[in-house]
C-alpha cells in the first residue's frame, strides 16, 4: 500500500481546495469534478500547475512561453508548442520533490492519469497549507521580534529618562540653596549683633547703677552719722543751758549742722535725681529687655522658618530617596522585563536561524534540482539536435529518392516515346 506524508484528497475535496487556495475568480467557478476525474484534462491541469508555481515561486505566466537566453536553437518556431510544456515540467520537476512527490514525469503533463494526478494535487495543496502556516508563524515571529525591538528601545529611552530624573533630583535647586544660605547668614548675623549690643548695654547700665548705688550708700551713711551727731549735740544743749559758751559753740555747731542739713538736702535731692536716673535706666533696661524679647521672638520665628525650610528640604530629600527607590525598583523591573524580552528575542533569533537553515536547505535542494533540470534540458537539447539531424537526413534521402524517381520516370517516358 502506498505510504504518503500528506493526506490524499478525493476529486470533490480537490475541487474545493483548488477553488479556495489556487484558482480564483471565473477559473475557480468554472472548475468542476469532471475536469479532474475520471479523465483529467491536460489544459486544466496546466492552468492549475502554473497558478501553483505563481503562488509559490512568483513565476509569471509569460515566463512559461519564453525561450531561455542561454539556449541556442536553430529553429525556435519548432518548439513554440512544446516550450510551455517543457518549462512547466522543468519547474514542476524541481517543485514536486519539495511536496514529497519524487516520481513526477513529463507524461504526467502530456497524458495525465486520475490517480497520479490526485496524488500530485494533494501534495501541492498540502504544501500550500504548510507554506501558509509557516508564513503565518514566521510573520508572527517577525512581528514579535519587531515589537520586542521597539519595546527594548522604549525601555532603554525610559531607563535613560529615569536616570536623568534621578540625577536632577539628587541636585538641590540653586534658588533654594541661595535662599537657605541667605536665611542662615541673616539669622547668625542678627543673633551676633543682638547678643553684642545686649551685652554692651547691660554692662554699661550695670556699671552706672553700681556707681550710683555706691555713691548713694556712701552719702546715706554720712547722713546717718550727721544726724546722730545732731541728736547728741541737741541733747547736750538741753542738758547744759547755763553754759553760754558751750551754747554758742553748740549754736555754731548747729549752724554747721544746718549747713550740713542743707548739704544733706542737696545730697538727698541728688540721691532722688540719681534714683530717677536709676528708674529711667531701669525703664530703658526694661525697654531693652522688651526689645530683646521681641528680637528673641523674631529669632525664634526665624529659627522656626529655618526649621520649616530644613524640614521641607529633608522631606524633599526623603521624597527624592523614595522616588529614587521607586525608580530603581522600576529599573529593576525594566531590567527583568528586558531580560525576558532578551530571552524571547534569543528564542526568536534561534527560530529565525532554524528557518534560515531550512530555507538554505531548500535553496540547496532547489540548486540541485536546477542542475538536474539543466541536465535534463541538455539531454532534451541533444535529443532535439539528433531529431533535427534525423529530419535533415530523412529530407536528403527523400530528395535523393525523388530525384531518382524523377530520373527513372523521365527514362521511362523517353523510352515510351521512342
Amino acid at each position: 500500500m502506498e505510504t504518503l506524508s500528506f493526506p490524499r484528497y478525493n476529486a470533490a475535496e480537490l475541487v474545493v481546495h483548488i477553488r479556495n487556495k489556487i484558482l480564483t475568480g471565473a477559473d475557480g467557478k468554472n472548475l468542476s469534478k469532471n475536469d479532474l476525474y475520471p479523465n483529467p484534462k491536460p489544459e486544466v491541469l496546466h492552468m492549475i500547475y502554473m497558478r501553483a508555481l505563481q503562488i509559490v515561486y512568483g513565476i509569471r505566466l509569460e515566463h512559461f512561453y519564453m525561450m531561455p537566453v542561454n539556449t541556442e536553437v536553430m529553429y525556435p518556431h519548432i518548439m513554440e508548442g512544446f516550450l510551455p510544456v517543457s518549462n512547466l515540467f522543468i519547474h514542476l520537476d524541481s517543485f514536486l520533490p519539495i511536496c514529497r512527490v519524487n516520481d513526477f514525469e513529463i507524461a504526467d503533463i502530456l497524458y495525465p492519469k486520475a490517480k497520479r494526478t490526485s496524488r500530485f494535487l494533494s501534495g501541492i495543496i498540502n504544501f500550500i497549507h504548510f507554506r501558509e502556516a509557516c508564513r503565518e508563524t514566521y510573520m508572527e515571529f517577525l512581528w514579535q521580534y519587531k515589537s520586542s525591538v521597539d519595546r527594548m528601545q522604549q525601555l532603554s529611552i525610559a531607563h535613560q529618562e529615569a536616570l536623568l530624573k534621578v540625577e536632577s533630583l539628587n541636585s538641590v535647586p540653586v534658588e533654594e540653596q541661595e535662599e537657605f544660605k541667605q536665611l542662615t547668614d541673616d539669622i547668625q548675623e542678627l543673633q551676633q549683633s543682638l547678643n553684642q549690643e545686649f551685652r554692651q548695654k547691660t554692662i554699661v547700665l550695670q556699671e552706672g547703677n553700681s556707681h550710683k548705688k555706691s555713691a548713694i550708700a556712701e552719702k546715706t551713711k554720712r547722713l546717718q552719722e550727721v544726724m546722730e551727731k545732731y541728736e547728741t549735740y541737741r541733747d547736750s544743749v538741753d542738758c547744759l543751758p547755763s553754759c553760754q559758751l558751750e551754747v554758742q559753740l553748740y549754736q555754731k555747731k548747729i549752724q554747721d549742722l544746718a549747713d550740713n542739713k542743707d548739704k544733706l538736702a542737696s545730697a538727698l535731692k541728688e540721691s532722688l535725681n540719681l534714683e530717677d536716673q536709676i528708674e529711667s535706666a531701669e525703664s530703658e533696661l526694661r525697654k531693652l529687655k522688651t526689645e530683646e524679647s521681641s528680637l528673641r521672638r523674631l529669632l525664634i520665628a526665624k529659627k522656626e522658618k529655618l526649621a520649616t525650610t530644613q524640614f521641607r528640604i529633608n522631606k524633599k530629600h526623603e521624597d527624592i530617596k523614595q522616588y529614587k527607590r521607586a525608580v530603581i525598583e522600576d529599573c529593576n523591573k525594566v531590567q527583568e522585563k528586558r531580560g525576558a524580552v532578551y530571552e524571547q528575542v534569543t528564542t526568536i533569533n534561534q527560530e529565525i536561524q532554524k528557518i534560515k537553515f531550512g530555507m538554505q536547505q531548500l535553496k540547496d535542494a532547489t540548486g540541485r534540482e536546477k542542475l538536474k533540470s539543466h541536465e535534463i534540458f541538455l539531454n532534451l537539447r541533444t535529443a532535439l539536435d539528433k531529431y533535427h539531424e534525423g529530419i535533415e537526413k530523412a529530407t536528403e534521402e527523400c530528395c535523393t529518392r525523388i530525384e531518382e524517381k524523377a530520373a527513372e520516370l523521365k527514362g521511362r517516358m523517353f523510352r515510351a516515346s521512342t
